[in-house]
């Protein structure tokens, strides 16, 4: 539907040629960099949180309002990028993404950061669904434009394993901001590259873009994950449940107005194909279990294993390499498999992974159960990441390719946003539960605050804490790890089954048409 001029074309149905590989060799950049963004930040937050001491609702926020301002504006992107062309969008958001990368750098306290993250976030929404859509424009044949996606996957999970040995060096040699730096270079490379070997899309209907739908989207998003996080924080208290239902009813106000615009932000009648909700599920539920795990997998690594930055990152290569390998081989077994019975194999091989996390010990004997467990949950997200992507943007109708790789996008996010919130808080009221019966009354009250916030509050208080009370920490927080490992675990298998039954009847990719 696109051709090199922005005009609007029909499809070609002859395949790819040299012009497309060498396209999405460049789309691969800012996927590259959005991996990297994701593991640099996770193994900087000790380092990070020693500098500008966060509290640790501040540090859930430096790390989820990237997916939550992601998420928020997926769906506004894809339709923008349709009227002003997703090339054009891409280099906006390309320029703008690097701007926000040196702020984030040179933040000088918590609140500084979080406005940074915010940017990034709205800055990664223009890029995510650009890149996904033009692919789903350059490749139109499925054996094709499965394996475009599957790299496409696998330049993200290669950013992901590069991420830890990246940050791990930058750390060693720098400081934390360094981590940001890091995509500085990449962007430039993007802004080179892109103009001459992308082509311009633009939809031949573009429509009003309707800001009420724009706010309400961010609006119902923001207020839902704010009440999720409260709850799991404080209790079933009137502010959190105020703001979860401020956001059911935002986001049923939301889907309502879509139902009458001629031409909405969201298509709604995507979801009446089964393979396309059904897809977005597994996105969904399977990203809410690895970005949970992940924060609190590196967290072990550093603050009770005692490794350095750079050797937790090293550490995590082989779980990186893992979902690799998933990615490059989940789209060339679907030739021959059906994808549905892929995904549902791979899920329950990650199953494996969660419940090797609840044998965790509080002590360095943990580390070959910590990085073989996760290199098991990283094969499930590979498989998910590659197969569910394109069973989505497949799904839809070539004239929707946008708004199908929004969404997808958006699911994906959103479920990172969702388990470093939802199960990160999960594991930090486990961690309070069981640290509280330690504290005993006469203990300094900066000390006791900082041993009741979290771990890596009382690690930066180390040097003040009696050698049993920081066991103590890291014995609360192991557990708070081994009980995320066993929700996941059930949740996953779940999941498995739910992609075995739901996506049962989608063909091979070589019976595709």
């Amino acid at each position: 539907m696109s051709s090199y001029a922005g005009q609007h074309t029909p499809p070609s149905h002859t395949g790819a040629g040299i012009r497309e590989w060498l396209g999405l060799a460049v789309l691969a950049l800012p996927t590259l960099l959005l991996g990297l963004d994701v593991t640099l930040l996770y193994l900087a937050l000790p380092a990070l949180a020693l500098d500008l001491q966060p509290s640790s609702t501040q540090a859930l926020w430096i790390m989820d309002i990237y997916g939550f301002m992601i998420a928020g504006f997926l769906i506004t992107m894809g339709n923008l990028g349709d009227r002003i062309g997703r090339r054009r969008l891409l280099l906006i958001g390309a320029g703008a993404f690097g701007i926000a990368s040196v702020v984030a750098a040179y933040s000088v306290n918590a609140e500084m950061l979080i406005a940074a993250r915010a940017a990034l976030g709205v800055a990664g929404a223009t890029l995510m669904p650009s890149t996904l859509a033009l692919i789903s424009n350059m490749f139109s044949l499925p054996r094709q434009r499965a394996l475009a996606i599957g790299v496409w996957a696998t330049m993200f999970a290669l950013g992901m394993a590069a991420g830890p040995i990246v940050g791990g060096l930058l750390l060693d040699l720098f400081w934390w901001g360094a981590a940001f730096l890091a995509a500085v270079p990449v962007i430039a490379i993007l802004l080179i590259t892109a103009p001459l070997l992308l082509p311009e899309y633009r939809s031949p209907t573009k429509g009003r873009l309707d800001p009420v739908s724009v706010l309400l989207s961010l609006a119902a998003i923001l207020s839902s994950i704010y009440g999720i996080k409260e709850m799991a924080k404080i209790g079933f208290e009137l502010q959190p449940l105020v703001a979860l239902a401020a956001g059911i009813a935002l986001s049923i106000v939301f889907v309502r107005r879509q139902h009458r615009l001629e031409t909405p932000l969201l298509d709604m009648k995507l979801f009446s194909s089964r393979t396309f909700s059904a897809a977005l599920v597994v996105l969904l539920v399977g990203l809410v279990g690895v970005s949970g795990v992940m924060l609190l997998v590196t967290q072990y690594l550093q603050l009770v294993a005692g490794l350095s930055p750079l050797m937790a990152g090293l550490w995590m290569g082989p779980p990186a390499l893992a979902m690799v390998a998933a990615g490059i081989t989940a789209p060339l077994i679907a030739r021959r498999i059906r994808p549905g019975l892929v995904v549902a194999t791979a899920l329950a091989l990650s199953t494996v992974g969660y419940l090797l996390l609840t044998q965790l010990k509080a002590d360095a004997s943990g580390i070959i159960i910590a990085v073989t467990g996760f290199s098991f949950v990283y094969l499930g997200l590979g498989t998910i990441a590659a197969l569910g992507t394109d069973l989505v943007v497949g799904a839809a109708p070539v004239a929707k390719a946008g708004s199908a790789s929004a969404m997808s996008e958006m699911v994906q996010e959103l479920g990172v946003a969702l388990g470093v919130a939802v199960l990160g808080s999960v594991a930090t009221l486990v961690y309070r539960a069981n640290i509280g019966a330690h504290l005993a009354p006469d203990l300094a009250t900066d000390v006791s605050t900082a041993m009741g916030d979290s771990l890596w509050a009382a690690t930066a208080i180390g040097d003040s804490l009696a050698d049993n009370l920081l066991q103590e920490a890291q014995a609360a927080f192991t557990l708070g790890l081994n009980v995320i490992g066993l929700v996941g675990g059930i949740g996953i298998i779940g999941l498995a089954i739910i992609s075995a039954v739901s996506l049962r009847h989608v063909q091979t990719l070589s019976e595709a048409p």
